[in-house]
């Protein structure tokens, strides 16, 4: 084993790039140079800490960008290594930055600000393949190629429910949980187990359209409730109660509204429950990016309200691990998942099976665990330095408040802005927006919804003074 190298890192205290990047940065540029080998082992956090003269919270943060963008390797119980592949070709072209990794690409690169989507980057492959293989190397593999039950593999079920009891206050026994391929999957059964033609839905404007389409498809009209800067407004959901007799639910995203990303007040969040109780409609929660939060104080689902009775719960792991992973997941009372199972059997049969085993290998090992506080970190750190150039670049054109969790922020003009025309003007410029007219139930909504989690530091700062030197005057 190679012996610790010897860091010599100059920080600039007086720099605008933070000190825990600097830092990464330094040690990103020993390993392109051949100074850090594949294999060589670093110092302690501890150590090194205390060798620049920094508080050690400074040098693990650096340490979990290093190991989220690949750069370095944990080995437990022995320290972290210089990694045997570096995430980077050097012999490519034209030098841009992802997620911290300087890539060469031969052609520049189209700056996507999409809808608040992980990393893929950054998704633990490696651990799930090796799950995956562990899952068919295990005697009585065989039995594992059969049906199974519809609402998912039982000890995946299980620690679903266990995991929403612990983190999210919910009362849940297994029973009570659903397996599906994805939240949108989540959707579409729990629309056509609660509703049918003429029922009617009251779905947040602005709002998530691929449910809306859900709902739409089982036959339901939707209501549109306005959004402001506590969540959905209660007293438009009491006019409408008055107005239409057959509402059967009311679909929301409370923990970080979509598009919007508001969190639903406490005082609302109550009042909508005594309403559900009251007139015995649903509420349909999506906590489409629970685990995406970056204040100290937890906020728990509407769902989790002791007085809650009529909800379905929806969540995913595809944001956990990455997107191409279609596990979702749903939770509500015996009857509602009755009905979801039976509608089940009509499309699919059974979810899978074997990626279930895998994923539930994943949480029993803590890498999900470990994983999240990597990229959790690392999100918390891109979503300030976007603060930053957003305060820097547009602070006189659009207004925005800071979002305390998930991946994504919503600004609005500060004067009236053709948003439309400016989406297809910055597209001409390799800027790819989401057009406003994605979140409104009729015409355009009055923001943009700019992800930034798969974004590098050069491809925010790119498409931000895209953004202000192409806005309108």
């Amino acid at each position: 084993m190679l012996r610790p190298w010897e860091l010599v890192i100059p920080l600039d205290r007086d720099e605008e790039k933070a000190v825990y990047m600097q830092i990464a940065d330094a040690v990103i540029a020993a390993v392109q140079g051949g100074k850090l080998v594949a294999g060589s082992i670093l110092p302690g956090s501890r150590q090194l800490a205390a060798q620049l003269n920094v508080n050690r919270n400074t040098v693990v943060e650096a340490l979990d960008v290093l190991i989220a963008e690949g750069w370095l390797v944990p080995k437990e119980r022995r320290g972290i290594f210089v990694a045997d592949v570096q995430p980077a070709n050097s012999s490519e072209k034209s030098i841009v930055r992802k997620s911290g990794i300087v890539r060469e690409l031969d052609t520049k690169p189209l700056v996507v600000f999409d809808d608040g989507l992980p990393d893929s980057a950054l998704a633990p492959i490696d651990e799930l393949a090796r799950a995956y293989r562990q899952i068919f190397a295990r005697k009585g593999r065989w039995q594992m190629m059969g049906y199974r039950h519809e609402a998912g593999d039982p000890e995946f079920r299980e620690a679903i429910a266990q995991m929403l009891n612990y983190k999210r206050s919910m009362r849940l026994s297994a029973d009570q949980v659903f397996i599906t391929r994805g939240s949108q999957m989540a959707m579409f059964l729990t629309a056509h187990a609660l509703l049918k033609p003429g029922d009617h839905v009251l779905i947040e404007n602005p709002g998530y359209k691929p449910a809306w389409e859900a709902f739409t498809h089982a036959g339901a009209g939707l209501l549109p409730v306005n959004v402001d800067a506590q969540g959905i407004v209660i007293d438009e959901i009491r006019a409408y109660l008055k107005e239409y007799p057959n509402i059967k639910a009311v679909y929301i995203t409370p923990h970080h509204q979509f598009p919007t990303t508001v969190t639903l007040n406490l005082r609302r969040r109550m009042e909508l429950v005594a309403l559900s109780n009251e007139y015995g409609f649903m509420i349909i929660e999506d906590d489409y990016d629970h685990e995406f939060h970056f204040s100290p104080r937890p906020v728990m689902p509407v769902s989790s309200l002791e007085q809650a009775r009529n909800y379905v719960y929806i969540g995913t792991m595809s944001k956990i691990v990455a997107p191409a992973l279609r596990i979702g997941y749903l939770a509500s009372c015996a009857s509602v998942i009755d009905k979801v199972t039976n509608i089940r059997k009509i499309i699919d049969v059974q979810g899978d099976y074997i990626m279930e085993q895998a994923v539930f290998q994943l949480i029993q090992d803590g890498e999900i665990r470990r994983h999240l506080k990597r990229t959790t970190s690392l999100y918390k750190s891109k979503r300030d330095n976007f603060e930053k150039l957003l305060l820097q670049h547009l602070s006189d054109k659009v207004g925005f408040v800071k979002p305390e969790g998930g991946l994504a922020f919503w600004i609005t003009p500060k004067k009236p802005v053709d948003l439309v025309q400016l989406t297809a003007k910055l597209k001409q410029k390799n800027i790819a927006l989401i057009s406003p007219d994605t979140f409104c139930y009729k015409g355009f909504a009055n923001g943009l919804r700019l992800g930034y989690a798969s974004l590098s530091e050069a491809q925010m700062r790119e498409g931000i003074q895209a953004i202000a030197a192409n806005w309108p005057t």
